[in-house]
């Protein structure tokens, strides 16, 4: 984020041991620096992107 990278964090791909933290990383803390999406929608939007030539 620092370097101004775009973040994506996977909200099905990753978990914390207390629910209660993984729910409020995910739903607050994350969201504000990050897209927050499941694999499913990460998959679809690398598909949806248009590919770059070199």
């Amino acid at each position: 984020m620092d370097l101004d990278y775009e973040l994506t964090i996977l909200a099905d791909a990753c978990a914390d041991s207390d629910p209660e933290v993984h729910r409020v990383l995910l739903g607050k803390v994350f969201p504000r620096q990050a897209s927050v999406l499941d694999t499913d929608a990460w998959v679809q939007s690398l598909r949806n992107r248009p590919s770059s030539s070199a």
